[in-house]
């Protein structure tokens, strides 16, 4: 958790991707993180838009979430944030107050929680599955161009996709001794409530800017298992879907109930 204050008045930039991503790469240099820095595959860490939202005055607190599996990741970008307090994203000037650290747990097997994705999902279909699903190519675009997912396509690609993303994340950087998402018998949320679809501007890179049809989204839960924890946990580190270097798809624990907090005991 990045503590921020506003170091003068600011319009909220919506399109602070960017200059966050910049921020953790420009703190991994010279680790054996920046390997993944033009890698295929996802960075293993995941962060929040600058909260709450909100032009804001000099002054004004603001917080950022920065989520990973790697604790030497973390200790890397946190100790760069601390060097260099001044903190700049996109027109919203920041100074770094302070950092503290702390861990998200979906909980034990029986807690059941709604898992909400506050800063738009990206939902990728590609292009091997397209037939299957009945959805037809891109026009004029490559055959292995992929396609975004939209409500007329339904639940079960939503479904099927998310699970499908985590499973590759698992064997990325997820336990070798734990069963994947697949080799599961349950299925990752057990309600998925789509809140809304919008689409905004992300500059993917200096010179190109692209535009993503984006979802927010509330996902009920009940942990199953120790692996099923572990799954869930790992989304809540790594972020669902796609581009989470790029701030997409981050999502954070927004109710949870124990078993017995559920039965009516009192808990201490």
């Amino acid at each position: 958790m990045v503590n921020l204050e506003a170091r003068m008045d600011a319009a909220y930039q919506n399109n602070y991707h960017p200059a966050i991503q910049g921020r953790i790469w420009n703190s991994l240099e010279g680790t054996d993180f920046i390997k993944r820095h033009d890698a295929a595959d996802p960075p293993g860490f995941a962060y929040s838009n600058p909260f709450p939202p909100g032009d804001m005055e000099e002054g004004d607190q603001r917080k950022l979430i920065i989520s990973s599996v790697d604790e030497g990741l973390l200790a890397h970008v946190a100790a760069d944030l601390l060097d260099e307090r001044e903190f700049n994203i996109k027109q919203m000037p920041f100074n770094v107050e302070n950092i503290s650290d702390f861990t998200v747990d979906v909980g034990e097997p029986g807690t059941t929680g709604v898992i909400s994705c506050g800063t738009g999902l990206l939902i990728k279909i590609p292009h091997w599955d397209l037939d299957r699903y009945g959805i037809e190519h891109p026009k004029g675009a490559s055959s292995e161009t992929p396609v975004y997912w939209r409500p007329k396509y339904g639940m079960e690609v939503v479904r099927q996709q998310i699970e499908r993303n985590l499973e590759y994340k698992h064997n990325l950087y997820g336990s070798p001794y734990t069963p994947t998402p697949s080799e599961t018998e349950y299925d990752l949320f057990e309600g998925y409530d789509l809140i809304k679809q919008f689409a905004v501007p992300i500059q993917v890179s200096s010179d190109y800017e692209q535009e993503y049809v984006l979802s927010k989204w509330r996902f009920d839960y009940q942990v199953q298992d120790a692996a099923h924890r572990e799954h869930l946990n790992l989304a809540l580190n790594l972020g669902l879907g796609a581009k989470n270097g790029m701030g997409l798809g981050f999502i954070n624990i927004q109710e949870k109930s124990k078993p017995h907090e559920r039965e009516g005991q009192v808990t201490a």
